[in-house]
């Protein structure tokens, strides 16, 4: 019997996956359950359609994120932050300060997305931090750590 998956199930299938499963199994688990539906013609061509659907929006989303990779790898920011005489920050500069100069700049980009290599920065310079737009789209943003 062939079957629709309405979720993940281990050892089976994907959501939104047609997949060919023992009659008893179907009808006294998967479908009572909510799992599964029939893959009947009319539930194919409404999964086709989901599909199609998916599909296109994931496109738009790659490519939104696409040229926000673009625009945030060309711009540099300055972070400024109060330090003594030795280039030491008083505190740190984290993700949260990297996101809202982001969002000064007209990115909302939220601060979980961003990465920044050693957690936190404790030193005045250069650095590289990678923002996650969308699955494996990262950019990698340069900016500066100033004393104010």
């Amino acid at each position: 019997m062939e079957v629709i998956l309405k979720q993940d199930i281990e050892n089976l299938g994907y959501e939104n996956e047609i997949v060919k499963v023992k009659n008893g199994y179907a009808r006294n688990y998967l479908i009572p359950k909510g799992m599964a539906i029939l893959a009947t013609d009319t539930n194919k061509k409404i999964l086709a359609e989901v599909q199609r659907q998916k599909h296109f929006k994931e496109q738009k989303l790659r490519k939104d994120a696409e040229t926000t990779q673009k625009l945030i790898e060309k711009i540099e920011l300055r972070i400024g932050a109060k330090a003594g005489t030795s280039g030491k920050i008083f505190g740190s500069v984290n993700a949260i300060q990297i996101a809202e100069a982001l969002k000064e700049k007209g990115f909302d980009i939220d601060r979980k997305k961003v990465d920044v290599d050693g957690e936190n920065i404790k030193e005045l310079g250069n650095y590289i931090a990678k923002v996650h737009l969308y699955r494996d789209i990262k950019a990698e943003l340069k900016f500066e750590v100033y004393a104010e």
